[in-house]
């Protein structure tokens, strides 16, 4: 009887509340259906940003002695914008050791290289284009038609490069990378760490040597035309010979450095910089700092990313195929979304000697590759979801 009564009265509040209900007008329902809409928006944003921070970080490297000499949110998730080229440039000098492509090699221009979102050479479809000017325009220009021509080049689609990126960022040891494309274009998988970029940028160096002055190259002569690079702070920090340089809306500013002072090489990231000087001007006083055996204070580093930036806006600028890298935003022609394998990998310590005001790259257990595929399979139902209601946005014409 208990029972019987709880639910008598479970069904007369109920019927109350239909009677509730009946009685709220239209304009309410929509105030409330407003509510539960942008709650639920909230809790999804929510969730994405916990997964990829877009803000600063930094970090200084000695690769002599394999020390972090300063770091500031070294292993906070960021988009690495055009960064990821110099995974794409990895493979490509690999390749060429190995005999598979030659510097004159001339390499087809497909269609969906030559619609990549800017910057790019301005490749047509069925031109062809230099293996070696492929590089020179990746690190000059961060050209993503290039980028494209040489992924499709040595993976038959830059959906099978990307898993061949993947599989070489578990041997480098990038424990927190996941790439989506040969570019670094906009895709919320597209993500690393201010450390990964790092292990990245010494392993350029470490493994082709006789290779690094590509890195160096500040303009080029492409088809008649003088071609000139992004990373200004090349002509103006003493000692510094490459790297990359990155931009999207999601990324900020984004550097990866080397310099060399009295025969000591450095190397440095910084990531999430709200505007190019900013993020240069840390630049330097990081390598300096370096250099010179002193900490960098970390509010120096914050003092170069954006605080008036919304992690909203940053979430939706990433998942948004309305955007590009490098430049000023352009529409990205509509393709179908890839389901890529991701790779959860350990961090490759190198031999470390301790000493005052620095600490060590970290050691961790790198799993069997097969595992480390399994637990990085790819989000793409609920990704392919938001994408189909991103294309629907405006363009963002403004440029960096």
């Amino acid at each position: 009887m208990v029972g019987a009564t709880r639910t008598g009265v479970a069904i007369k509040h109920g019927e109350e509340q239909g009677l509730a209900i009946k009685s709220i007008k239209p304009a309410q329902w929509r105030r409330q259906f407003r509510c539960v809409l942008l709650a639920a928006l909230a809790c999804c944003l929510g969730s994405l940003a916990g997964v990829v921070h877009a803000g600063y970080a930094a970090i200084v490297v000695d690769p002599a002695t394999g020390q972090v000499l300063d770091a500031v949110n070294p292993d906070e998730q960021n988009y690495p914008a055009s960064l990821a080229k110099m995974m794409t440039l990895y493979l490509t000098l690999q390749a060429l050791h190995d005999g598979k492509l030659k510097l004159d090699q001339k390499l087809p221009v497909t269609a969906w290289a030559a619609a990549k979102a800017p910057t790019k050479l301005g490749l047509r479809r069925g031109q062809t284009i230099s293996v070696k000017d492929c590089i020179l325009g990746m690190v000059t220009k961060s050209a993503n038609d290039a980028a494209t021509v040489v992924a499709e080049g040595l993976g038959g689609t830059e959906r099978h490069f990307a898993d061949l990126m993947n599989a070489q960022a578990v041997q480098l040891g990038m424990q927190h990378t996941h790439f989506d494309n040969a570019s670094g274009l906009p895709d919320p998988d597209n993500t690393t760490t201010a450390r990964d970029m790092a292990t990245l940028a010494v392993a350029l160096y470490r493994d082709f040597p006789n290779d690094t002055h590509y890195f160096a190259t500040k303009e080029f002569v492409f088809r008649g035309r003088l071609v000139r690079g992004h990373n200004h702070l090349m002509d103006h920090f003493p000692g510094m010979d490459g790297l990359k340089t990155g931009f999207t809306d999601a990324s900020g500013f984004n550097l990866a450095s080397t310099a060399v002072r009295d025969g000591h090489r450095l190397f440095g990231v910084v990531m999430g910089g709200r505007t190019a000087a900013a993020r240069d001007k840390v630049m330097a006083r990081l390598l300096d700092d370096g250099f010179d055996h002193r900490p960098t204070p970390a509010i120096v580093v914050a003092s170069a990313a954006d605080p008036h930036s919304s992690m909203a806006r940053q979430v939706l600028a990433a998942l948004s195929p309305i955007s590009s890298a490098e430049a000023g935003s352009v529409p990205v022609p509509a393709h179908h979304r890839r389901h890529l394998r991701g790779h959860h990998v350990a961090i490759a310590g190198a031999t470390c000697t301790h000493r005052r005001g620095a600490s060590c790259l970290r050691r961790r257990h790198t799993p069997h590759r097969h595992v480390a595929t399994q637990l990085a399979h790819h989000k793409s139902n609920h990704k392919s979801h938001v994408l189909m209601a991103a294309r629907h946005q405006a363009p963002d014409n403004k440029a960096p």
